[in-house]
């Protein structure tokens, strides 16, 4: 009763259940998380979703790489889907990276997941990936604080602000990956609400041309 009530005292300062649990679940799997990460979420297993119809042969990807990798929950549902596949998982916060590398060894993904501290692309020395994921930060940032106070007071601030127009990490991010993918690559990299055709422009501006969107389970467009 102590200890229960102890979480519920957290809980009504709004810090969210996973952080109470010290856990959540992504793509059936079990994640740890920690302030230092965004919680896992639903919406980003879109993204899995896509990778998987993007390369139907799952023997095909043999390179995946995930920048911002946070609790490296997108770099680890990908590998457990692609099982010829190893991968390297890029954040810029030491903390997240560590959880990550814990995860990997949790799951049994070790022996195929490497993790960097870096900023984006700039943290890969060379090679090409054929699956290359991103959930970057894409809130607006003078909207941060009007977003509920479990994610507003809680969630690492580095993993929500996109800037001004939520559109910096696009900016940063997208001429990197238009480097690191091959003939055939695809990149999979989650959105805000109303986002696309931002996105869509400055990735054109990048050199990537073969343009396509899924929406999440809410017809969000992902």
């Amino acid at each position: 009763a102590e200890r229960f009530g102890a979480l519920l005292v957290r809980r009504l300062e709004r810090e969210p259940i996973a952080h109470l649990l010290g856990a959540a679940e992504f793509w059936s799997l079990p994640f740890l998380v920690s302030p230092a990460t965004l919680i896992p979420r639903a919406d980003s297993e879109t993204l899995i979703e896509a990778a998987l119809a993007a390369f139907p042969q799952r023997d095909e990807v043999r390179r995946v790489l995930d920048l911002g990798t946070g609790t490296g929950c997108l770099l680890l549902a990908a590998l457990s889907e692609f099982p010829d596949a190893a991968g390297i998982g890029v954040d810029l916060v030491p903390d997240a990276a560590a959880l990550a590398r814990r995860n990997a060894a949790a799951l049994g993904l070790a022996a195929r997941a490497g993790f960097a501290v870096g900023c984006w692309g700039a943290a890969i020395d060379g090679g090409r990936f054929d699956l290359v994921l991103s959930n970057p930060p894409y809130v607006e940032a003078g909207a941060i604080a009007g977003l509920a106070p479990d994610v507003a007071r809680h969630e690492p601030r580095s993993a929500l602000d996109g800037g001004a127009d939520g559109l910096d990490a696009y900016r940063a991010l997208l001429p990197e990956v238009r480097r690191l993918l091959p003939p055939g690559g695809r990149a999979v990299i989650e959105l805000g609400h109303g986002q696309r055709p931002a996105v869509e422009t400055l990735a054109r501006a990048s050199g990537l041309r073969t343009l396509g969107c899924r929406s999440d389970l809410g017809g969000v467009e992902r």
